[in-house]
């Protein structure tokens, strides 16, 4: 594809090439030796820092999964592109990243462990070739034409039984995966599966989501014996809801235990990238290759009284570690803030598919040169220097949450954090959360990183930082409406409950 000087890329003319993006999901930045953590859990992308540009503020739309993937894959904030809790799937109007790169010429894959990363989201739309949590339909079955008609079974009354019973049989397969002695299997696969495909392929876009860091975790006995000697994973508290609802306590010293777990799955999943990292230099591939790792949230391990990712949008879950590899793109530090929706417009950047973007067969928002990381104009727009995070009403952690309570003889105070829409705005040196149920919370993220003393808009950071998050709020539709009833799920549509019903998330 040509491009005029006006849209040729800002880094060395580079344009056209093949793009690998991997999302490590749940990985904490602070837990990378690349920023700075004492123990060696990656290796291989510390070494993959020095000729990349390291972002020390990247920040993450949403602390989960879904609405995370979604903003990064259209290039849209999580109120403007809907697939939240609420609403729990990418509407077929909104045109994706891997349409638009593959109506650029270049062959897609996705390949992904993550129950939320499937057609039944649509969030794989785009992808000739994919792989997915349905272990009983693999992705070749699922590609292209019958993705598509995967997609109108679940709109069908006469046929929707029929899909339900094949999602219960993906996730019976899932959960058997995800746990014990199949923990470690599905990784190596996907590693497989992409160095099949860029072989294959000639001009290619793979994108991945390694899932190993994300409860429950159950490492491979080579890392587990490094990181947690002597833990019995079946031992620690594997389950989130039964934390935040009270009905367990967790010491310190078991915290302890989980997070040597969590380290021995973030190793194994670096050991994995440099298998992948050198079979691309092996194939004289890399040199001509965009690498783009971050991961799509973080977790909590007691920080703020709560554990995993949900009923908040503190730092460890937003604050997300992003390293970008690219041809011309000078490698360094990069202490502004970006977003990790800016990914939509570097990848179309990096694969030389700007054309392709915002077209009418793709649908989809257009490229914007201020948003491709590639560029050095790159956030030079007004509000450039903030970021922003949504969380939706909890609707699948809630259900969860309230099952565990119940069991365990627990009321939940409906007026807290666990029933509660957040918003933020986001700089180096401040944020500010507007919470739904609870208050609102400002900190000076400069002098306090741990966000543990908050303080009010008599600071002039926090007074300007919750300024540009009410004109935000303005510009994806307003202010919540109000919630009156005390079932937050009450306000879900027939096929929203019926969704999340399917994949497991609901009784």
């Amino acid at each position: 594809m040509s491009e005029s000087a006006d849209s040729a890329p800002g880094t060395d003319g580079h344009a056209d090439g093949n793009v690998l993006f991997v999302v490590l999901d749940t990985v904490r930045k602070d837990h990378l030796t690349p920023y700075g953590y004492e123990r060696p859990t990656t290796p291989a992308l510390e070494r993959f820092a020095e000729e990349a540009r390291v972002y020390e503020h990247a920040v993450a739309q949403a602390p989960w999964t879904l609405p995370v993937h979604a903003s990064m894959f259209t290039g849209r904030y999580p109120s403007e592109h809907a697939a939240t809790q609420e609403d729990p799937y990418l509407a077929d109007g909104i045109g994706t990243l891997a349409e638009a790169v593959r109506a650029s010429g270049r062959a897609t894959a996705c390949y992904s462990s993550n129950a939320w990363i499937t057609p039944y989201t649509r969030l794989t739309a785009g992808f000739d070739r994919q792989d997915n949590f349905f272990e009983v339909m693999p992705g070749d079955v699922l590609s292209d034409t019958l993705a598509d008609l995967w997609q109108r079974v679940n709109d069908s009354d006469r046929l929707r039984a029929v899909a339900d019973r094949l999602v219960e049989l993906g996730n019976t397969a899932h959960e058997y995966l995800a746990g014990g002695e199949g923990a470690d299997t599905k990784t190596p696969a996907v590693i497989d599966r992409t160095i099949d495909f860029v072989d294959d392929a000639d001009g290619w876009f793979a994108f991945i989501n390694l899932m190993d860091a994300h409860l429950p975790v159950y490492p491979p006995e080579e890392y587990a014996a490094e990181f947690a000697p002597g833990v019995d994973a079946t031992a620690v508290c594997q389950n989130s809801k039964e934390y935040n609802a009270g009905a367990r306590d967790i010491s310190e010293a078991e915290f302890d235990d989980i997070r040597g777990l969590y380290d021995a799955e973030i190793r194994h999943m670096d050991a994995q990238l440099e298998r992948l990292f050198d079979h691309l230099k092996r194939t004289d591939q890399w040199a001509d290759t965009t690498v783009i790792v971050c991961a799509d949230h973080g977790e909590l391990h007691g920080e703020h009284g709560l554990y995993g990712h949900e009923f908040c949008i503190y730092d460890p879950l937003v604050n997300v570690p992003l390293m970008v590899r690219s041809p011309g793109l000078e490698p360094g530090r990069e202490a502004g803030t970006v977003e990790l929706l800016d990914l939509y417009h570097t990848v179309l950047d990096a694969a030389g598919a700007v054309g392709a973007a915002g077209t009418p067969s793709h649908g989809g928002e257009s490229f914007d040169p201020t948003r491709s990381l590639l560029r050095p104009e790159a956030r030079a727009f007004e509000g450039g220097d903030y970021g922003f995070v949504e969380y939706h009403r909890p609707v699948v952690e809630l259900n969860q949450l309230e099952t565990k309570a119940a069991e365990a003889g627990i009321e939940l105070d409906r007026g807290s954090r666990y029933y509660s829409r957040m918003r933020a705005a986001r700089r180096p040196d401040g944020k500010y959360i507007r919470n739904e149920r609870i208050d609102d919370e400002g900190y000076r993220l400069d002098t306090d990183p741990d966000e543990a003393e908050p303080v009010g808009t008599d600071d002039p950071v926090v007074a300007e930082t919750a300024a540009v998050l009410r004109e935000f709020e303005a510009s994806v539709g307003g202010e919540w409406d109000d919630v009156a009833d005390d079932d937050v799920l009450a306000g879900m549509s027939d096929d929203a409950r019926a969704r999340l019903q399917d994949l497991g998330y609901m009784e």
